[in-house]
């Protein structure tokens, strides 16, 4: 069963606020949720997997009908052109008939086939191979949203972080040139108060160009038309209450690990496969059952019929008794197989185990950047405050008000750069252990 369908417009309805810009296009204000569900819901490549999976339930259902009665009709006409003649002494004489008819059905049953009910097993785990590539699927879309929706608060918290000490440079500036015309300042100080402000305008239009691209890939992700404009309802600090409950609850079991599902799953199959090969040293029994009438008469083949019933029943056995090794080789790589199953799990739990360790380190040290970078911010802007104290009271240089200012735009760069690192770093490693709430985005149990 599909992803319960959203279509965007009723979504957006409910979860959304839309706003009309002067231009006539809509502005849709999404939460990081509103985000993944319409992802979910709408991505091609959720839409894929999900028919593959009835592709192969398909796969499964060819396969067992082949347990059933196979029934054919079959109809044939022939007509004598020379019939056949003997010859006895003198005699010619000339057998057979103008026209032959026959209609019939014919059937056959697979009674005793060991290798097709194996593969019927086949089958079975090759659809719960392709519900967790699903699954995979969609914890990796959901993966893929998160960061592109952080990377884009990111964008828009160091976009406002710019234009705020761009704005107060701004101010500086106006101040220097109004102390000028009054002989306060020197105009080495206008000048540079000027250039500062000045110099900050690229850095807006940069932060505000990745915003758009980042807008585009996380609608890209969603399946949303470019022509939507997107606007996340959410800052990176909202989310630094849930942080730390994160780090504190997170459990760091790989029984949900996408790879290590889907590797296990190939092990049963390898192991199915193995028993599917070791069934081709029995013998099959098929049943079958004909039952036809025939027709033969001379002049126009329209009439004159004279129909005789056939039937005919058989069993056939058929065993393979020798086939030049094949069999007992095609097994020995089979088990083969198996094994190396086994050891490939090993060495992938042993690597996972080290990469969780690893995020998980990652989330601590971003924790501590965090409040070390809060700490900074709060010293900067203290800093700040005391310098625009001075600066009015005309005792602050243009240098002094430059540092303490250039100190703040780099404190809160780096406090929220922290925080998105930490996100991401969440992100990751929910997507390492599989334990994505999907059932919080509406994905039924089945795909789950």
């Amino acid at each position: 069963m599909h992803l319960k369908k959203l279509s965007k417009i009723a979504l957006i309805a409910v979860a959304l606020t839309t706003t009309s810009l002067a231009s006539g296009a809509e502005t849709l204000n999404v939460t990081l949720d509103d985000c993944i569900r319409i992802a979910l819901s709408d991505n091609p490549s959720i839409i894929v997997a999900d028919m593959e999976i009835q592709r192969v339930d398909y796969s499964k259902k060819e396969t067992l009908g082949q347990l059933f009665p196979n029934v054919d009709f079959s109809a044939s006409y022939s007509r004598t052109l020379a019939k056949q003649t003997f010859v006895m002494g003198e005699q010619r004489i000339k057998v057979g008939t103008d026209n032959s008819h026959s209609v019939g059905f014919s059937g056959t049953l697979p009674i005793i086939v060991p290798a097709l009910w194996k593969s019927i097993k086949l089958s079975d785990n090759q659809i719960l191979q392709n519900i967790e590539n699903a699954r995979s699927s969609r914890l990796s879309l959901v993966n893929q949203v998160k960061n592109a929706y952080y990377a884009l608060l990111l964008a828009r918290d160091s976009k406002r972080v710019i234009e705020a000490n761009h704005e107060t440079a701004l101010l500086t500036a106006e101040i220097f040139k109004k102390q000028f015309e009054i002989g306060v300042a020197s105009e080495y100080d206008m000048t540079r108060a000027r250039v500062a402000a000045t110099t900050l305008e690229p850095s807006i239009l940069d932060a505000q160009n990745s915003i758009d691209a980042l807008k585009l890939q996380l609608k890209v992700l969603m399946g949303m038309d470019a022509n939507v404009d997107i606007e996340p309802s959410e800052t990176l600090d909202s989310y630094k209450a849930m942080m730390y409950d994160y780090t504190m609850t997170v459990d760091t079991s790989l029984v949900n690990n996408p790879s290590l599902r889907l590797l296990d799953l190939q092990t049963d199959y390898m192991k199915k496969a193995l028993e599917t090969q070791k069934m081709s040293w029995f013998p099959n029994l098929y049943g079958s059952i004909n039952y036809s009438w025939n027709s033969m008469s001379n002049g126009s083949p329209f009439k004159n019929f004279n129909w005789s019933p056939y039937s005919q029943a058989a069993l056939s056995l058929s065993w393979n008794l020798f086939s030049g090794g094949q069999r007992y080789f095609k097994q020995k790589e089979a088990e083969i197989a198996v094994n190396e199953m086994k050891w490939q799990r090993e060495n992938l739990t042993r690597t996972l185990n080290s990469q969780v360790e690893t995020q998980l380190n990652n989330i601590k040290s971003n924790l501590k950047q965090i409040e070390s970078n809060a700490a900074s911010v709060a010293l900067a802007e203290k800093s700040d405050n005391i310098m625009q104290e001075s600066f009015k009271l005309g005792v602050g240089t243009f240098l002094q008000i430059q540092d303490t200012q250039n100190a703040l735009l780099g404190a809160r760069l780096s406090y929220y750069q922290a925080i998105y690192n930490l996100l991401v770093s969440q992100s990751n490693l929910e997507l390492m252990l599989g334990n994505a709430p999907l059932a919080k985005y509406g994905v039924s149990n089945e795909q789950r």
